[in-house]
Formats: structure tokens, C-alpha cells, sequence
């Protein structure tokens, strides 16, 4: 068994819609996923400035990266997502991010937890410029 952690920010702008269970929950699972079969990072297999991935959603960019480590004889036993910031608050829709995630990884929502924390004002996520987000991957030889 391996474990990997992910870690991503993103700033928030005006304009940019937020997309709960994508975007920077996203991004910090693709680098736990990565690490934890020891295939790099996110920036590894898909470069910031590539046009190919410019736009991409993150839901795909997630599924793309599992599809990378099942080649590489792993499956996820399970993972642990959390969403760093003072807003939004996401009990109304945590399920639904657990369910977008683990359809993007195509293995059942029970095996992709989501929960979120606050930095008590304090920081960019503390002053709503921006979320961070972290995520534990636990994976297995297929």
C-alpha cells in the first residue's frame, strides 16, 4: 500500500465560477493520487501553458491522472478531501462533490470522503481571497 498528499490554492476572481468538487479539491487529489503511485505531480502530466490542457475541466484532469495510476497497477482503497476557507460553506452540498469526484475516478462515492475547515479569518482563505484544499490517497496493488 502507498499513501500520497495533495496540496492546491487557487485565488478567487470575480467572474470565475467556483465548481464545488472540482477545481482546487480536484487538483490536490490528481497530486495525491500521482504521488502516492510515485508518478510525479499534476504539473508533471499536465503542464501549466500547455494549450492542450488550457480549459480542461479538472473533473477530467482527474480522471486522466487515476486512468495513469490504474495503468500503473494501482486502485485508490480511499481518500480524504479537505476544503480550506471561510466560504462557502459546504454541508449543503457535500455529497454531491463526493459523488462528482468519485465518478471522475469512476469507484464508488463511499471511497472519497469531502469535508471542509476554516482558517478563523485568519490568511488568504481566512480573508475570502481565495481556498485551498488538501487531500490523502490511499491506494493498493490492483
Amino acid at each position: 500500500m502507498r499513501v500520497g498528499l495533495g496540496a492546491d490554492a487557487h485565488a478567487l476572481v470575480e467572474g470565475v465560477p467556483l465548481v464545488l468538487g472540482g477545481d482546487v479539491i480536484a487538483h490536490a487529489l490528481i497530486d495525491a493520487i500521482l504521488g502516492a503511485a510515485g508518478l510525479g505531480d499534476i504539473g508533471t502530466l499536465f503542464p501549466s501553458g500547455a494549450p492542450e490542457w488550457e480549459g480542461a475541466s479538472s473533473l477530467d484532469l482527474l480522471s486522466r491522472a487515476y486512468e495513469q495510476v490504474r495503468d500503473a497497477g494501482w486502485e485508490l482503497v480511499n481518500a480524504d478531501c479537505i476544503l480550506v476557507g471561510e466560504e462557502p460553506r459546504i454541508a449543503p452540498v457535500r455529497e454531491a462533490m463526493r459523488v462528482r469526484l468519485a465518478g471522475a475516478l469512476a469507484v464508488e462515492p463511499d471511497l472519497v470522503n469531502v469535508r471542509a475547515t476554516t482558517t478563523d479569518g485568519l490568511g488568504f482563505a481566512g480573508r475570502g481571497e481565495g481556498l485551498a484544499a488538501l487531500a490523502v490517497a490511499l491506494l493498493d496493488r490492483a
